[in-house]
């Protein structure tokens, strides 16, 4: 089903851009109306096809990673502009936002299995771009396990989020958890406000913004439940608020990306419609208040966005709400 996972975007771009947004006399770029392009292969070659999945970026490349069945990593070169196959990893793995460690990338809160009882993984799983490797990482405490959790990373400490233990069905969590990077131990925080699944987590100006989500309960209609709310962690009092504002557009299995000042919302699924959401909305983090974006030329849920000279980038995830049409197409926005 539905996740969201996603970030994708790599929260290693998120924390840069979030570094960049805290220094003085740095220019905060601006979206300009319109300009998504798709691009196509020099090769003709396509990524798999593929939601409940990540999209991010290490380098110069991106990674098309995880998702439903045992999907090979999809790499894109940016330079070469082809697509090529990566390793399978050792367990299928999706509902999960990915975040990068350096030349690595950490899957941890993530669901296995099929709808609607998938399992919670109960390792943190690490993809090695430099060596094309998987590698089983350390493990999460039994007692905090879940899925389709909100992960982001603030300079040695992995943050996860809410999330869902029951996989479709039921259990939702308010948790939130560090990783200590530096320690390999993990610790217990403040509870969110609300439970939440199927979102993701981004950290802007030392808060925390759990963004999106729903509840999901598989039996009376998995897509309904969406929440407006916008639930902020602040790390310097280790307190919750939440926004005066809720999103705009209420939608599950949407991504985000910190750009500047701003936290876009891409995509996502709901009841309200079939077709997978293409709305793009920002949200200033300093003014708390929200704006429409030009929208995706194709709605989709299940992927992340990326950042790389100035442009986003985005790529697969489902074209409807649930699991089809899975999607291979590749685009971006000059901003």
């Amino acid at each position: 089903m539905r996740f969201k996972f996603p970030l994708i975007f790599s929260c290693l771009t998120i924390l840069f851009f979030w570094q960049c947004s805290s220094t003085k006399n740095v220019s905060i770029p601006k979206l300009k109306k319109g300009n998504w392009s798709q691009l196509q292969s020099a090769d003709g070659s396509q990524p798999v096809k593929r939601h409940e999945a990540a999209f991010v970026k290490v380098g110069n490349k991106f990674y098309l990673i995880g998702g439903r069945r045992m999907n090979p990593v999809s790499i894109y070169d940016t330079n070469a502009k082809t697509w090529t196959n990566g390793a399978v990893p050792p367990i299928e793995l999706h509902h999960f936002q990915p975040i990068t460690v350096n030349q690595d990338i950490y899957i941890l809160g993530a669901l296995t299995g099929g709808y609607p009882g998938e399992t919670p993984v109960p390792n943190i799983y690490i993809y090695e771009t430099a060596t094309n490797t998987w590698k089983k990482g350390p493990a999460i405490p039994e007692d905090r396990l879940r899925g389709g959790a909100g992960v982001a990373i603030k300079g040695d400490k992995i943050y996860l989020s809410c999330g869902i233990k029951d996989g479709h069905r039921g259990d939702h969590k308010k948790w939130l958890d560090v990783f200590d990077l530096s320690t390999q131990k993990w610790d217990k925080l403040t509870d969110a406000p609300r439970a939440r699944d199927h979102f993701q987590s981004v950290i802007a100006n030392n808060k925390l913004y759990n963004i999106g989500g729903r509840t999901t309960i598989a039996a009376n209609n998995p897509f309904k439940n969406t929440i407006g709310e916008v639930d902020v962690y602040d790390f310097s009092t280790a307190t919750w608020s939440t926004i005066k504002d809720p999103i705009p557009t209420k939608r599950a299995g949407n991504f985000t990306l910190l750009l500047g000042e701003e936290i876009l919302v891409f995509g996502g699924e709901s009841f309200t419609q079939e077709p997978a959401h293409a709305e793009v909305e920002a949200l200033n983090v300093k003014t708390h208040q929200w704006k429409s974006l030009p929208p995706l030329p194709q709605g989709r849920h299940g992927t992340g966005a990326v950042i790389l000279n100035n442009k986003i980038y985005t790529a697969s995830g489902c074209g409807n709400r649930g699991g089809e049409p899975e999607l291979s197409d590749l685009w971006s926005f000059s901003y």
